[in-house]
Formats: structure tokens, C-alpha cells, sequence
């Protein structure tokens, strides 16, 4: 370590997932970080961030009948896969592609299988290229957090939720599985996952407006959890007309720490204008990309994903 300078300022990044890993360690660190960046962050929190994916799994097996298959061994749906499941990926994508046609062009699905694409997209509010990752995320991810990280315990409920978009949504919320939470494995699952807010350092996040994998709306909950925490002048947002999730543009990210070292440095609290500004001057340098949208504001989480009973 003796070659490896003192930093004089050590800003925590984190990125998707790692977003919300980041803004965790600030609240368990609060003496070791000067700032904190978080882009594209998967930022409710564990509890509330995957339950449109409890929704595509339920939805998905009401009109599929194949995850699992009626031969296979029932499970919970929230449990993703039971331990020592050998389903593999190519399986799964060949029972949504004999279900939904996903991977075939249009004109070569059957009229069911464009029906039934039909409602999944239409009651999840999800456009057709992102339902095969999500189906990955919430069969293999699921069957993590239930072995590993929740103590076996169910932590992704839909008690309350009124499914709209189909043919007839009656029928379909008589009938879709329906699952309740079990509040001790909730409460440590949020423990581990959840931000709490307690963040006491300058924090400033960059959100794609489309991006389908965590959605912008995640940002309106952790803005309200920094509020609840006292904490809501430590935080700037900021957004970008992106659909992209794991990488934005090349200037988007100097300007994001430059705007950082700023306000740590000198007290010059930035700006969504401001950062926007920042970007467009480093255009030069770093090549285009600046798509920021300086008075974007995202909505609700619940008016992305279907509000639900909560322990």
C-alpha cells in the first residue's frame, strides 16, 4: 500500500443492483465516503422492486400452464425454481416461444399465441422485448433470494392486487395463483435490501426515462425515502430520455462526478440544469450523448407496478 496514495476525496458508485449495494453502504459507512453516484439504480428496495415480476410469473402461468409444467412438481410461484431444479434457460425461452411465439417473427405466431402475448404485455405494462428477461429474473433471481437470502420465507406477495389490461379481467383475477407475504421473511429481506435514507453525504443519481429493466419510477420512492430521513436536500436526481439500463453515453458520467467534487469541494450544490450544462460541455472531449431532460420528474412506483397489501 505504500505506492498507493492518500485519496483526497472517495466518492461510492454504484450501478443497477449495485445502486441500491451503494446507497446501503453509505448508511452503514457514514465516515468513509465524501459523495455517492448511483445510476440506473434498482433503488425501492429489494421488497418492492421485483413485484412485477411476481405479477409476470402469476399472469404468465395463467395463460401458459408450462412454468412449471402440469408433469412437474408444483411450487409457489415466488420461490422462482424449487432447490435442485435442472431447468435450464434454452428450456424456458422454448416454453415462452411455444406459449407466446417470443422469438418468432410475427406473422409466423398463431393467433393464441399473439393473444396471449397480447395480455401478458397489455396486463403487465411491459413492451414484448423485455418479457423474456424479466421471466430469467423472476425464475432463477427468485430462486436465490428464497434459498439464500430470506430464510425460505416468501417476501414477493400480490394479496390486493386487481390485474387490469385483458380480455376479461374478471376471470383472470378469480383465477391467477395469489400469495401472501410472510412479514419476518419481508422484514429481513428489507433489512438487507431496503434504503433507510440515512445517508449524510451528497448523493447524485442519472436514471434512462426508458429503461425497462429498473424502472425510472424506482427513483420516486428513494427520493421519498430520503425525505422520510431528513435527508431530501442531500439528494439531486437527475434523467436522460435513455431506454438503455447498464450504460448511458461518455459524458454523461465525468460530468456527473464533476458535479459531485463541486458540491463536496465548494458547496456548489448542482442542478439537473446545471448537470445537463456540464455534459454538454464535455461533448467536446468525450464524444455526444447528453440526453438529459432537466425537468423530468418521475411518477409513482405504484403507477408502474400494481399496488398490493404490505405487512
Amino acid at each position: 500500500m505504500a505506492q498507493v496514495a492518500t485519496p483526497r476525496r472517495t466518492l461510492l458508485h454504484g450501478q443497477s443492483w449495485g445502486a441500491g449495494v451503494a446507497a446501503k453502504g453509505a448508511e452503514m459507512y457514514p465516515d468513509r465516503y465524501d459523495a455517492v453516484l448511483l445510476s440506473s439504480g434498482v433503488l425501492a428496495g429489494g421488497t418492492r422492486a421485483y413485484d412485477m415480476r411476481l405479477d409476470l410469473r402469476v399472469v404468465y402461468q395463467h395463460l401458459c400452464h408450462n412454468h412449471p409444467l402440469p408433469s412437474e412438481p408444483a411450487y409457489p410461484l415466488w420461490m422462482g425454481l424449487p432447490e435442485g431444479a435442472k431447468l435450464t434457460r434454452a428450456q424456458l425461452e422454448a416454453r415462452a416461444k411455444d406459449c407466446l411465439g417470443l422469438g418468432l417473427p410475427v406473422a409466423q405466431r398463431t393467433p393464441d399465441q399473439r393473444q396471449r402475448l397480447k395480455t401478458l404485455v397489455d396486463v403487465l405494462r411491459l413492451p414484448e422485448r423485455a418479457v423474456m428477461g424479466h421471466l430469467v429474473w423472476a425464475t432463477w433471481h427468485f430462486q436465490d433470494i428464497a434459498l439464500h437470502r430470506t430464510g425460505g420465507g416468501n417476501v414477493f406477495g400480490n394479496i390486493g392486487v386487481r390485474y387490469q389490461g385483458s380480455a376479461d379481467d374478471e376471470a383472470l383475477n378469480a383465477q391467477v395463483l395469489r400469495y401472501a407475504t410472510d412479514p419476518a421473511a419481508v422484514a429481513r429481506f428489507a433489512a438487507d435490501t431496503d434504503p433507510n435514507g440515512r445517508i449524510n453525504v451528497p448523493v447524485l443519481s442519472v436514471h434512462g426515462i426508458g429503461d425497462l429493466t429498473a424502472f425510472v419510477e424506482m427513483d420516486h420512492q428513494f427520493a421519498a425515502t430520503m425525505a422520510a430521513a431528513g435527508n431530501a436536500s442531500r439528494l439531486v436526481q437527475t434523467f436522460t430520455t435513455d431506454a438503455e439500463h447498464s450504460y448511458l453515453a461518455d459524458p454523461v458520467y465525468p460530468a456527473l462526478v464533476d458535479a459531485l467534487l463541486a458540491w463536496v469541494d465548494a458547496g456548489d450544490k448542482p442542478t439537473p440544469p446545471s448537470v445537463a450544462a456540464r455534459c454538454t460541455a464535455l461533448e467536446a472531449r468525450f464524444g455526444p450523448g447528453c440526453r438529459f431532460v432537466p425537468d423530468y420528474r418521475p411518477a409513482p412506483l405504484d403507477t408502474r407496478t400494481y399496488p398490493r397489501q404490505r405487512h
